[in-house]
């Protein structure tokens, strides 16, 4: 019986020692993996928060070509006297609009004002003295009919009408060509404009052809671009195209001619552009004009912010590779094949579907622990 009793109590604490030792595993495990998950926790808590996007290779992409342009009046003229002299009037002023036809400036035109009183003179003279040979030219056929005068006679009276009826034409030309210089002595608009230069003030002598004010016409623009004679071939006459002005407007313009031929200076084609009507730009701003094409490589986009130097000047990303519950940087080699305002087409050694960090590429660094931010 005492050995029956002994059993049962080694048996009992066996079990106990049993329970006890499992209660010690269950909380030993219970620890363990808390302290895990803490761990982890605490690491998802501490990596950065970093921009991300998911890389998307395409066959081909839609990308565009920008080249730089400016934008002219289609006519500017610098104005001046086709003959020299003194300046009476400048009639107006730097900023002035004008219509065609209208006088901005004259010579003095006195000295040509008293030599065609002349040459009118002589006109007068020469017509009187032709009148005169008409009579007598006259008188002296009745008198070769009745047989009074010689026909000797005759053709000298008909030789000075001919020379008067000549220095009639030889005055007229004269004082036709004065006419000509008096009125070449004021200067008038070719079109409607605005006096942009003006170059001397009233009195002041100027030579024949010598600039005196500067008018560029006004409302009707145009663009002109140089481009690659490849790109240049692709255009259209009269196909609408893009332009970016220097105020971030972009308007629609029309190809009006393309030189077709290659400048030896910048290896480039020449291309006009007609602007809207009413276009408020002014004369003399850049812009850019954007040309599309289709891309014919296999590739995906990025921001141009994802880019980071790497060596030797080469171009890397950071791609977002696991590590337990947060994510760590690891730089990544790629090839820029296009490069569009803010964002860049590249292929690299990336794969469709892997994320990268969309910007802030200045904070971080490689091998740092970093998570995707809220809305990524």
């Amino acid at each position: 019986m005492p050995s029956f009793q002994r059993s049962r109590g080694t048996f009992a604490l066996s079990v106990a020692a049993c329970a006890v030792m499992l209660v010690v595993i269950v909380i030993s495990v219970s620890t363990f993996r808390s302290a895990s998950a803490n761990t982890q926790t605490q690491q998802v808590a501490t990596a950065t928060p970093v921009p991300v996007m998911s890389v998307l290779y395409t066959e081909a992409a839609e990308a565009e070509s920008r080249f730089p342009a400016l934008i002219t009046a289609r006519r500017e003229s610098a104005l001046g006297f086709p003959q020299g002299g003194q300046i009476r009037h400048l009639n107006v002023d730097v900023g002035d609009p004008v219509e065609e036809g209208q006088i901005l400036a004259s010579l003095d035109t006195r000295a040509l004002e008293a030599q065609r009183q002349a040459a009118q003179a002589d006109v007068a003279a020469a017509r009187a003295e032709a009148r005169l040979a008409s009579v007598t030219l006259d008188r002296q056929r009745r008198l070769v009919a009745q047989g009074h005068v010689s026909e000797q006679v005759l053709d000298e009276v008909s030789a000075r009408a001919e020379a008067a009826a000549a220095r009639i034409e030889a005055a007229s030309a004269v004082e036709a060509a004065l006419s000509v210089q008096i009125e070449l002595s004021a200067l008038t608009a070719p079109y409607a404009g605005i006096v942009t230069a003006r170059h001397f003030d009233d009195g002041a002598s100027v030579g024949a052809g010598v600039p005196v004010l500067t008018l560029v016409e006004a409302g009707v623009l145009e663009v002109r671009a140089g481009l690659p004679a490849h790109d240049a071939a692709r255009l259209n006459a009269g196909a609408a195209y893009r332009v970016e002005l220097a105020t971030g407007e972009t308007i629609l313009v029309r190809l009006r001619a393309a030189t077709g031929v290659i400048d030896a200076r910048d290896r480039s084609i020449s291309v006009v552009f007609d602007m809207p009507e009413g276009a408020q730009t002014p004369a003399g701003s850049t812009a850019r004009l954007v040309l599309p094409y289709q891309l014919e490589e296999r590739g995906f986009w990025a921001p141009v912010a994802a880019l980071s130097e790497g060596r030797r000047g080469l171009w890397s990303i950071y791609a977002l590779v696991p590590d337990g519950e947060a994510f760590i940087l690891e730089p990544r080699p790629v090839e820029i094949l296009h490069t569009e305002r803010d964002r860049v087409y590249l292929r690299g050694a990336v794969q469709t579907d892997e994320m990268i960090l969309a910007g802030g590429v200045h904070r971080v660094a490689p091998g740092q622990q970093v998570r995707p931010a809220r809305g990524d």
